[in-house]
């Protein structure tokens, strides 16, 4: 499939490029990695379960997800006195399954493509 470079904003020289780096940054950190996995696999947590999911405290999970609030990558939602988290869009999970995905092809156990080639 061919993607207009001018329109996705996929050119080398692109302001995106600067911005692309922060989104990186922002996912370089194991905790809000598992936290973007929940999310994707759950649909929608509240801080303390997602300190259970991620086996972190509460409030380092809050500190995670404050971080993630402001680049945009989650929203919340209030019930009652619980904040709910979700994310914002499919992009940045995205990110962390194809970051997962080269991760196996680093250790050599890329089975995604196994699974593609015998169309299972």
């Amino acid at each position: 499939m061919h993607l207009d470079t001018e329109v996705c904003g996929l050119d080398p020289e692109s302001e995106y490029v600067e911005l692309a780096v922060e989104v990186f940054a922002m996912l370089a950190d194991a905790t809000r990695v598992r936290i973007i996995l929940a999310l994707r696999s759950s649909g929608e947590m509240s801080v303390n379960h997602l300190a259970d999911v991620v086996d972190k405290s509460p409030a380092a999970v809050s500190q995670h997800l404050a971080k993630l609030r402001l680049a945009r990558m989650v929203s919340t939602r209030r019930e009652g006195t619980t904040v709910f988290y979700r994310l914002t869009d499919e992009h940045a999970s995205e990110l962390v399954v194809d970051a997962v995905k080269q991760a196996e092809h680093v250790v050599g156990t890329a089975s995604h493509h196994r699974t593609q080639q015998t169309g299972a």
